[in-house]
């Protein structure tokens, strides 16, 4: 099977040299789900950041589809979806708008595209209400549909399910699958044990910086 994301002995140390994750190994193939499980302040999110690019790389080097980048350099993949922490939407804006703005940035989506994922994610395009007036559960929808849109080979999702509810979590788990049928790579972390379980092909823990295989 063809590898598409390799975390080679990665660690990543602050500036007053704390260590907040030491020498990760990790090889995902595509088309398969990864889960990372652990409690928080292990360094899910951290390692996290690092794939997609948004947190400098102490040592090691990171391969996302054939690029790969180090300390020193931040090639970051084009084709990737990615949830970390809470998105950022602009506040006075809809739904579609949103989508829209941030479609413009590389130009390779219309407003066809986008209109199909909001349908996906169970939003209605046609909505006027701003994002600020958004329930919990619709912001992340509309996170998911931000990640998803652009059909990325690889999608990075930190606690993608936040604020949903069990019939959204339901959606999205098998909205998630549908896209590894087509051969997306996605790397993601969760708290439901059930979200792990459904949907993951391996499972990895974190544990005060340290990946281990889970025993779960």
């Amino acid at each position: 099977m063809e590898t598409m994301i390799k975390i080679d002995n990665v660690t990543k140390r602050t500036k007053d040299g704390t260590v907040l994750i030491r020498d990760i190994n990790l090889q995902v193939e595509k088309g398969s789900i990864v889960g990372l499980v652990g409690r928080n302040g292990s360094g899910k999110t951290v390692l996290l950041k690092m794939v997609c690019g948004l947190m400098k790389i102490s040592e090691g080097t990171i391969e996302i589809d054939g690029i790969e980048y180090n300390s020193k350099s931040n090639k970051i993949p084009k084709s990737i979806g990615a949830i970390i922490e809470t998105p950022g939407f602009l506040e006075n804006m809809s739904g579609i708008k949103n989508l829209e703005y941030l479609a413009e940035v590389r130009g390779k989506i219309g407003r066809r595209e986008i209109i199909g994922i909001m349908d996906d994610v169970g939003l209605s395009y046609m909505s006027k209400k701003p994002v600020r007036n958004y329930s919990l559960g619709m912001r992340q929808r509309l996170a998911i549909a931000q990640a998803l849109m652009e059909n990325p080979n690889v999608l990075i999702l930190d606690e993608p399910f936040n604020g949903l509810d069990n019939d959204g979590v339901r959606a999205m788990r098998n909205l998630l699958l549908s896209y590894r049928r087509r051969g997306t790579t996605i790397l993601l972390t969760s708290h439901n044990e059930e979200d792990i379980e459904k949907l993951c092909d391996k499972v990895y823990e974190m544990e005060a910086g340290h990946l281990k295989p889970s025993t779960k």
